[in-house]
């Protein structure tokens, strides 16, 4: 029989393809209801909160009954994760009722909670509908990826290049050009394009898990782009703090999403930010809140 925390201890040094994706956001049940996960080597040497959201809502699906699917997740970024250590997931089965099944799940590392959430699921059912239009933006198919967009840094500034060129297995395709070199003061908005590197199968779950991983990137540094005519961006310090997410209807993360963020507010070192995550045909499926620090980094002394 494979040991799998030993076979997925290899996510310490790469996350690239889409099955290493898949893999990392699938844990290993070590109790009832007790679970375990590994990280990814990422460029800046803590856990990657996404990975913390797929894994956590993985987790409480795991003991959810089948015909109920998450509308709602609430989480709290409480310590930085080590990528070191493997992550223990502790689910408290809440409440199955007629309708509704709630979970708890608390994310554990040295015997200290590092992230805790509560998830909501819900029987398939029918209501009343309606919902906001889609931005009007340019389709994905005009647009170059994220890491295209980085090409020129690499003879202009090597370092820099080395530090944000990191391959994924999700692609992004932004729709409003940043100059990193040279980053200006804008308006709180942006519009990216994004899906997975690959099809994934057909499992409503997994899709909602992909999309919670998803929905950490593009978010916090938003609230940021007001202030670069006072501020450096690599100066500042980034932390979510906590997020919050509500899948709407039915989507697949191996297709073409849009998501569109604005940053209402940022006041005592902490930025505020919103997104809304539609299909191709304009469909709303998912919305996000995010609150993370944004703060100056200290200089040494």
């Amino acid at each position: 029989m494979v040991n799998l925390f030993t076979l997925r201890s290899k996510f310490r040094t790469t996350m690239q393809t889409l099955t290493e994706l898949v893999e990392l956001l699938t844990l290993e049940r070590i109790e009832e209801n007790i679970f375990r996960g590994q990280s990814y080597r990422t460029p800046w040497r803590r856990v990657f909160g996404g990975q913390v959201l797929g894994q956590a809502l993985h987790a409480a699906y795991r003991t959810v009954p089948g015909d109920r699917f998450v509308h709602s997740m609430h989480g709290y970024f409480i310590l930085a994760g080590d990528i070191e250590k493997p992550i223990v997931y502790d689910v408290d089965q809440i409440r199955d009722g007629g309708s509704f099944t709630t979970r708890r799940v608390v994310a554990i590392q040295n015997g200290r909670a590092i992230f805790n959430s509560a998830a909501s699921f819900q029987l398939e059912q029918e209501g009343l509908d309606h919902q906001i239009k889609m931005p009007e933006v340019p389709a994905p198919e005009g647009l170059l990826s994220d890491i295209e967009l980085l090409e020129p840094l690499k003879t202009a500034a090597p370092e820099m290049y080395k530090r944000y060129h990191h391959p994924r297995p999700i692609e992004f395709r932004p729709v409003e050009k940043f100059n990193i070199l040279k980053p200006e003061k804008r308006e709180p908005f942006r519009h990216v394009w994004f899906k997975t590197k690959g099809p994934l199968p057909d499992n409503k779950r997994l899709h909602q898990e992909v999309l919670a991983y998803a929905s950490d990137y593009n978010l916090l540094g938003t609230a940021s782009f007001p202030h670069m005519d006072k501020v450096d961006r690599g100066e500042l310090m980034f932390a979510s703090l906590d997020h919050a997410m509500w899948f709407h209807r039915d989507f697949r993360a191996d297709e073409w999403l849009l998501y569109a963020i604005d940053s209402p507010s940022a006041s005592g070192a902490r930025g505020f930010t919103r997104g809304n995550i539609f299909n191709r045909d304009g469909i709303l499926v998912a919305s996000m809140v995010q609150e993370g620090l944004m703060r100056r980094r200290k200089k040494p002394s």
